[in-house]
């Protein structure tokens, strides 16, 4: 069992700042692989005796142990460091949902954004609600995908305000099919910023099922509302034909082409018009 002053040693060998100018140069790889090596060696307590090394505030104090945990999180993704990498994953997620400070599970889940795999999902999906990280946590699911959308669509139904936005967005971001369902029901969300997230989201996936959901959408009075979601719904037939279901996006095309008839609409009119005649619709 190694003691925090030991630890200390060991993440006390990163080099000091440059005495003139502030900078940091970092150790050479030989010594830095050294000191990640004997971090590691420790096991679980090692790593979250360096987790503890971590300030609220990231004034630069505890550049040290900032540099040797995100350099094991770039150390580990080696062939060869599967088992290593395994026990600094789990020791990171324990400390995520717990009492430390936000900042410090900030950049814990920053570090699982790089090394993290399937195995982090559930931890990651616990902070989905938490308003200081949810940002942090939605964009390590999406990088890690694998378990992403199965801790998204669990956590969303109680999710509001920003938090429920963000976990919208980074469905999206993930095109996840199976997520269909509880997208369209997010596009008749009373907020605008969330309606137009699960828009854009079933285009992203390419959603056959939702072509009157997002014609709905873009049918909106005139202003912003109906710009985006018009985007979404052009976003959607793309998928559409890429997917190979013309009849489904020559609907899209179709309604844009003949509802457009304002001047100020005139782009997505001839948009729809050309996308028509260039698939053979």
């Amino acid at each position: 069992m190694i003691t925090q002053d030991a630890l200390r040693e060991i993440v006390n060998r990163v080099p000091e700042l440059d005495a003139k100018r502030g900078t940091f140069t970092g150790p050479t790889w030989e010594d830095a692989a050294a000191i990640f090596d004997a971090v590691l060696a420790a096991g679980r307590e090692g790593v979250v005796g360096v987790v503890a090394m971590l300030h609220d505030t990231d004034d630069g104090q505890d550049y040290k142990a900032r540099y040797v945990l995100h350099g094991l999180a770039q150390y580990l993704g080696r062939p060869g460091k599967e088992a290593a990498r395994a026990v600094f994953v789990e020791a990171l997620a324990s400390q995520l949902g717990g009492e430390r400070p936000k900042a410090v599970q900030g950049f814990v889940v920053r570090q699982l954004q790089v090394i993290g795999g399937k195995e982090a999902a559930p931890a990651l999906g616990k902070l989905l609600g938490d308003p200081d990280v949810h940002e942090f946590a939605a964009q390590a699911l999406v990088a890690i995908r694998s378990g992403a959308a199965e801790e998204l669509r669990k956590a969303l139904p109680g999710l509001k305000g920003g938090p429920r936005l963000t976990a919208l967005q980074a469905l999206g971001a993930l095109a996840d099919r199976d997520s269909a369902a509880e997208l369209r029901a997010a596009a008749a969300d009373a907020d605008l910023d969330a309606r137009l997230a699960a828009l854009w989201a079933l285009a992203r996936i390419g959603d056959a099922e939702s072509v009157d959901r997002v014609l709905k959408g873009a049918d909106a009075a005139p202003g912003w509302e109906r710009i985006r979601a018009t985007s979404a719904a052009l976003l959607l037939a793309e998928r559409l034909i890429a997917d190979g279901k013309k009849a489904e996006a020559f609907r899209v095309y179709r309604h844009l082409k003949d509802t457009r008839t304002d001047a100020a609409e005139a782009y997505v009119r001839d948009a729809a018009a050309d996308a028509l005649a260039r698939a053979g619709g």
